[in-house]
């Protein structure tokens, strides 16, 4: 997957909804450049007016060149002209020059009125032989824009994230006490195996310095379950999930589940000051989570981490 699949997947909605607000902006600007000088009241009117068209629009105003705002805030039941004269020139949305197509989609920003993500789209508005004279700008807060592209369910890449500076600072002085999860390793990785095999668990997660396990279902996955050792070392804890094929959404093969889950055994005893604090692993997304000691955080693949040895993690 593309290191850049965030931007990606940012990139294909603001495509879309650029491509759904340009034109009837346009009209409403090519109208605004109609009135004749600057005639506030009647701006207010045609914005009134207009707002209609571009729902789900919760505020529509007119900036001059500099920044200045013309018009009211008209909104789809109010027009607030107590706000006219107002500079705005410092507004996320004008820090970028418009395009020579004359229409802008700002970044999104945190709306100082409501205090929610928005994006704001900026249309220019030019009379022939003058220029642009103002700016026609339309408030949307993202809660209320629909999906314009697919979600991106693909699978992510590795990523290495440093944590809490104060714990790196004292990673030297801290050695590894065995825990009794560690102790019981052998009958938590069996466990495991036949939880997210045979039981429909799709996510699973280890602590073992404090020896908790934390399972999500593919039937039930917006709850989470707990389970303490003395739990998860008893296989009649199998019980409590009944028996399912494996889930088909899993990308992650049935014969490599038990291998990720000796090879985080591992991890945790290769080294007795740099050892692993949590991991997990997601069988439908396919990636393994780890934790270490120094606080640093990796999230791979399941065959990238299986294919790198311990000389890859006592290098690192």
């Amino acid at each position: 997957m593309s290191e850049n699949w965030l931007q990606e997947a940012i990139d294909r909605q603001r495509v879309g909804l650029s491509a759904r607000l340009a034109l009837p902006l346009a009209r409403i600007a090519e109208r605004c450049a109609g009135i004749r000088g600057i005639n506030p009241g009647v701006l207010d009117r045609l914005l009134a007016d207009s707002i209609g068209a571009l729902s789900p629009c919760h505020l529509l105003y007119i900036i001059s060149p500099t920044g200045v705002l013309l018009s009211a805030n008209v909104s789809p039941d109010h027009v607030d002209v107590t706000v006219r004269g107002q500079n705005l020139s410092n507004r996320p949305y004008l820090v970028s020059s418009v395009p020579d197509t004359g229409f802008l989609l700002s970044d999104v920003y945190v709306s100082r009125v409501t205090a929610r993500p928005c994006v704001t789209a900026v249309h220019a508005v030019t009379k022939t032989g003058q220029g642009i004279i103002g700016y026609l700008a339309a408030d949307f807060a993202l809660r209320d824009l629909p999906l314009l592209a697919e979600p991106d369910v693909r699978t992510a890449g590795a990523r290495q994230i440093k944590g809490d500076p104060s714990i790196r600072a004292t990673v030297f002085n801290q050695r590894r006490t065995d825990s009794d999860m560690d102790r019981s390793m052998p009958e938590v990785i069996a466990i495991m195996d036949e939880l997210l095999g045979e039981r429909g668990v799709f996510h699973a997660k280890l602590n073992f310095s404090s020896s908790r396990a934390t399972l999500w279902l593919t039937d039930d996955p917006y709850r989470y379950r707990v389970h303490v050792l003395q739990e998860i070392v008893d296989p009649a804890v199998c019980f409590a999930y009944p028996q399912q094929p494996y889930s088909d959404k899993a990308i992650v093969s049935r014969d490599s589940i038990g291998a990720v889950f000796d090879r985080l055994a591992l991890l945790r005893t290769l080294d007795d000051t740099i050892y692993l604090r949590s991991g997990s692993l997601n069988i439908i997304n396919g990636m393994v989570g780890l934790t270490f000691s120094c606080d640093g955080s990796y999230y791979l693949p399941t065959d990238e981490f299986l294919a790198k040895d311990e000389c890859y993690w006592l290098g690192a």
